[in-house]
């Protein structure tokens, strides 16, 4: 073809060749002679199980050391040629695009495309790939493999490719729907976040992808995912469009006992929002991809908690039994907010977790880590079972993470639309006890209704530790609904969750906002000065 892009015959050809430069895994059986069924899910959970039996290999992916030198700027100038996009000349509104191996992508993964039911590895080629100011490689081998994908569609306009979800480094996918530009990150499986121990990062052996029609709508996407602690078999179905949504089933093999593993981990970055004036670093007023835990507990409950750049590591544990739904969002929409016109915060996706069957009982877990740099992701959620998953047996997770603009259609109740901790409160003051204000803005669902007669709302608020004095609860008509101002006493040094929404009588009007906050400790009593030594007498 005078453009220079394969065509699908020699493109079946190059994939068939490669597999003779992909070894099975050890102690894998090689697939009998005649018919085979279709490459699915099940081809992938059993050689989970396999790979899971076995001794993990620490040693069995490595890559070149011409790659691992590569830094941070040279390895941004390779990229994938996009004319060599795979899925081009199949009529089909998906492009695949691998990305190279090189620099913190150091984990070699090995990508299939599944075609008429057979999956054929794609091979390794520098001819994929520009490489600007950086010298071509030579000799790598075709089996080298990847550091992962991206996967385009026609998301935002029905003639323009843009990428839609992404794999890249360890376990960690991206996806967006419309408007969106990437933030926040998902992850397959998470080990020990938060836990005194090193955290452990599954990542990617292998990758699957089987190859979309001219109709098809969604893509299917298998993976092997292999750590010291688990092996596990995984299958993705993404379905693009405004909200983009993945269905997710995972099925988990531990080696050993695992005390806190994350199901559905989230990771994002939150360094000052509205209520952290004192951290902010420059004319930006704020600087998240997040903004908010959001929570529907088993109970029925909807819970919104917002972020915080912490003075030091806090973890926050929701307990439940079932739950019907969590994620991190980001509610600030307001462009004016944020100030940034290279970043986006303000077009960043919130992805909502809605997990399939029962769960069981364990608790959705918050790990808020300080940061003075919005480089570094800070942010962590997931749910951890309260039970660890048998080892050696194999525990299937199934959800959909879908990426949303708004939450405002989750629940019908009003949200939290604003959430300031004020300063500290002098008036009354108690030794060894510090008092907080906190205000709280509360908007749609039903309040507006209300306005006309505000006597009829009540504020509950509660705390589990100190007390609560002042409570006053305000119509705000410029919002669309109330205002609610507490102040909290708290014993210097001790922490407390406060918890407050609103009702009509016996009718819950919002969501529960909670907060967590420690008083500040006491000042070390200072060192009386030692006596002076008496001044000898002049003569």
């Amino acid at each position: 073809m005078g453009s220079g892009r394969p065509s699908r015959r020699s493109l079946l050809g190059l994939l068939a060749s490669a597999s003779a430069f992909v070894a099975l895994p050890a102690g894998a059986q090689a697939p009998a002679p005649g018919p085979q069924k279709s490459f699915g899910y099940d081809d992938v959970v059993a050689r989970a199980r396999q790979l899971g039996e076995r001794p993990f290999d620490a040693d069995a992916a490595t890559i070149p050391a011409e790659l691992a030198r590569l830094t941070y700027d040279s390895y941004r100038e390779i990229r994938f040629r996009r004319d060599k996009a795979f899925w081009r000349d199949g009529g089909s509104d998906f492009r695949l695009l691998p990305f190279h191996l090189g620099f913190l992508h150091d984990k070699p993964v090995q990508l299939h495309i599944i075609s008429h039911g057979a999956a054929m590895p794609i091979p390794f080629t520098t001819s994929l790939f520009e490489y600007g100011k950086v010298p071509v490689p030579k000799g790598l081998s075709p089996s080298l493999g990847f550091a992962g994908f991206a996967v385009t569609t026609n998301l935002n306009d029905p003639r323009v490719q843009d990428e839609v979800i992404s794999f890249l480094g360890a376990s960690y996918f991206r996806l967006i729907g419309r408007g969106h530009h990437y933030g926040l990150s998902a992850r397959s499986l998470a080990i020990d976040i938060g836990g005194a121990q090193p955290e452990e990062f599954p990542f990617m052996r292998a990758l699957w992808l089987e190859e979309p029609s001219r109709d098809s709508t969604a893509l299917t996407i298998y993976a092997l995912l292999d750590s010291p602690s688990v092996a596990g078999a995984y299958r993705y179905v993404v379905r693009p469009g405004a909200t983009t949504h993945v269905d997710v089933t995972a099925t988990i093999f531990p080696r050993k006992a695992i005390e806190r593993i994350g199901i559905a981990p989230l990771t994002s970055m939150f360094q000052a929002g509205e209520g952290d004036l004192a951290q902010r670093s420059d004319f930006r007023p704020e600087i998240h991809d997040s903004d908010g835990l959001m929570m529907q507990a088993g109970s029925g409950e909807w819970i919104w908690r917002p972020l915080r750049n912490p003075k030091a590591l806090r973890i926050s544990s929701f307990a439940g039994t079932n739950p019907k739904g969590f994620g991190l969002m980001q509610r600030d929409r307001d462009f004016g907010n944020y100030q940034d016109l290279e970043a986006h915060y303000h077009a960043r996706p919130g992805y909502w977790v809605e997990p399939q069957g029962e769960w069981g009982e364990g608790r959705v877990e918050l790990i808020e880590i300080p940061t003075d740099n919005e480089a570094f992701d800070n942010i962590g959620a997931c749910w951890t079972p309260n039970t660890p998953l048998p080892t050696g047996e194999p525990s299937e997770f199934r959800y959909r993470i879908t990426a949303l603009s708004t939450t405002d259609e989750l629940h019908p109740y009003a949200q939290t639309r604003h959430s300031f901790a004020g300063s500290d409160v002098e008036d009354g003051h108690v030794a060894g006890q510090g008092t907080k204000r906190f205000i709280v803005d509360f908007a749609g669902g039903d309040l507006g209704y209300y306005l006309a007669d505000p006597d009829r709302v009540e504020l509950e608020a509660s705390v589990t530790a100190g007390s609560i004095g002042t409570r006053i609860l305000q119509p705000n008509p410029a919002a669309g609904g109330f205002r609610c101002i507490i102040d909290a006493s708290l014993p210097d040094g001790q922490t407390a969750d406060l918890r407050l929404f609103l009702k009509a009588r016996g009718r819950t009007l919002s969501e529960t906002w909670i907060s967590t906050w420690t008083a500040p400790a006491p000042p070390p009593a200072a060192t009386p000065p030692a006596a002076a030594a008496p001044s000898p007498a002049k003569e």
